[in-house]
């Protein structure tokens, strides 16, 4: 049931992009409770997961495809609709790319989900923490929706735009220059914690060949 919540959440994002792409209008208000429902369906799935007792390596894994996926096109529909600028989703694909083949590395080689892998307290609480997974997910709602929500303003409601377009605009752009900050503060920890345990096997290989 969790995974058909996850996979639900998926065919929600393509009737958003298929909107965003529409021509403008008052329809395409309809994008931001259909945002809302795929961040809600978010956590539902893990809730789901947790009181049916379906939780697994595969659903977490696929969990997070599902945000990666969720994330990444939306940033690229984004940015190809002018409305960030292409660098933000080029961040998010190299973060994405780079914590996610850590994660699947590490999870291949000791069988633990994801978020179990951190082992310093600051790191857990920056990645796998409940309010801060809480928090990024809000934010990143509130900018897609911001963002989807004045696209098309310029020609549903010209006088608004004219008057405080500069004003909506800025804020959106300030929305998604913090959701960059705040991703890339949370993929740092892995690759950190990574680069740790890798140099401690490594020493700890040297030790073992200089032994009589």
């Amino acid at each position: 049931m969790a995974n058909l919540i996850t996979l639900s959440r998926l065919l929600l994002l393509i009737a958003v992009v298929a909107l965003a792409y529409r021509p403008p209008s008052i329809w395409q208000l309809l994008n931001v409770p259909l945002l809302i429902l795929v961040f809600v369906s978010d956590g539902l799935d893990g809730y789901v997961a947790r009181k049916r007792n379906e939780t697994s390596l595969f659903g977490a894994m696929f969990d997070i495809a599902g945000d990666r996926i969720v994330e990444l096109s939306m940033w690229i529909v984004l940015a190809d609709l002018d409305l960030v600028p292409v660098w933000i989703p080029l961040v998010f694909v190299i973060r994405g790319v780079i914590v996610d083949t850590i994660r699947a590395s590490t999870a291949q080689q000791t069988g633990q989900k994801p978020f179990e892998m951190l082992r310093g307290p600051v790191a857990r609480w920056l990645v796998a923490g409940k309010f801060m997974r809480i928090f990024y997910a809000v934010i990143k709602a509130v900018v897609f929706c911001w963002l989807l929500l004045i696209y098309p303003l310029p020609a549903i409601a010209p006088a608004l735009w004219s008057d405080w377009g500069w004003l909506l605009a800025g804020i959106g752009q300030g929305l998604a220059l913090l959701t960059v900050c705040i991703c890339v503060l949370r993929g740092l920890p892995v690759v950190i914690e990574f680069v740790y345990s890798q140099r401690e096997a490594i020493l700890h290989a040297g030790a073992q060949q200089r032994e009589p």
